[in-house]
């Protein structure tokens, strides 16, 4: 039985900077002539503003294939690792523009964290990103074990993390000690239901948005492979999975689906389902309150999955109301 939570509670700053992001940042991402590079120039410019974790060091990576960001926490052990893959519908994102955000991950969980910059489209459509994550893989596996790296990643980056996990298992490869994701993007044939219950609700996306950014990474290409939709692929096997979503966007069913489907297939899989929350809410900390409550729940999970198997399934498990 999935371990699924409901919460409830939601700050009037979460109301706000859902009103904010469904004025300015909504518009810009549905628009008919939605353009990648010229927006990915805009997030760039607008993330340099905001201010990374004190005590948490950058350095960056270029090796081989391999390019992105560790983040490092002074105090942080040198066994375990997160490795870390950032949303933008595969169009857009860079470590840059996550850096607010993953340098607290880093500094909650105690731990090093690689950012990984992988290759994005139009430029590097499907299977780049896939190809890009398993290189960053197999880089870390020359210092740390399997079970103890961690995967974590928002959006089409959670999706990448699931795809990587897919393609590591197919060729028989270890497998991380745990995925953490954030309203992972699963179905890029994008079927679900909530793509039009919460067009309206969503303060980012609606479903043609969705659609353009599939259309955009597959290049014509299967949507329906597991290394593109994860959703579809063979979950037997898999490490224990934590996922948080909100109940309001319009990736909720990419979420729903994944986790009915891993419970079926034997995971250990935790749901946290939030009210009302803006599309990967844990990156606008520490504006949130929220994003801080989720960032608790993040840490705590990643340190029981280094400890051992974090959740038995069955317990602990309650409906959502």
């Amino acid at each position: 039985m999935i371990d699924q939570r409901l919460v409830n509670k939601r700050s009037i700053r979460s109301r706000l900077l859902s009103t904010l992001l469904r004025w300015r940042l909504k518009p810009k991402l549905t628009s008919a002539d939605f353009d990648p590079q010229r927006f990915r120039r805009w997030l760039e410019r607008s993330s340099a503003k905001r201010k990374t974790c004190l005590g948490v060091s950058i350095r960056a990576v270029e090796e081989g294939p391999v390019r992105g960001e560790w983040h490092q926490p002074s105090a942080a052990p040198a066994d375990q690792c997160l490795l870390y893959l950032h949303g933008g519908g595969y169009v857009f994102g860079s470590p840059r523009t996550y850096r607010s955000f993953t340098t607290h991950l880093a500094k909650f969980s105690n731990c090093e964290l690689f950012s990984l910059d992988y290759r994005l489209a139009p430029e590097a459509p499907f299977p780049a990103a896939v190809e890009d994550a398993l290189a960053a893989y197999a880089w870390l596996l020359q210092r740390f074990p399997a079970r103890r790296i961690l995967l974590a990643g928002d959006s089409a980056g959670g999706g990448l993390a699931l795809a990587l996990i897919h393609a590591l298992k197919a060729a028989d490869q270890p497998l991380p000690g745990g995925a953490m994701l954030l309203s992972p993007y699963t179905d890029l044939l994008a079927t679900g239901e909530s793509l039009h219950s919460n067009g309206k609700s969503c303060a980012m996306f609606d479903a043609n948005s969705i659609r353009r950014a599939a259309e955009t990474y597959l290049a014509g290409q299967d949507g329906a492979s597991p290394l593109a939709s994860p959703l579809y692929g063979d979950f037997s096997g898999f490490p224990p999975v934590l996922i948080q979503v909100s109940d309001n966007e319009v990736l909720r069913d990419d979420s729903l689906r994944l986790a009915e489907r891993m419970d079926r297939a034997g995971v250990a899989v935790r749901l946290d389902i939030w009210r009302g929350q803006a599309h990967v809410w844990p990156t606008f900390h520490p504006l949130l309150p929220e994003a801080a409550a989720s960032l608790r729940d993040l840490a705590a999970f990643a340190n029981t999955c280094w400890q051992g198997e974090p959740l038995k399934r069955g317990e602990q498990s309650s409906p959502c109301a």
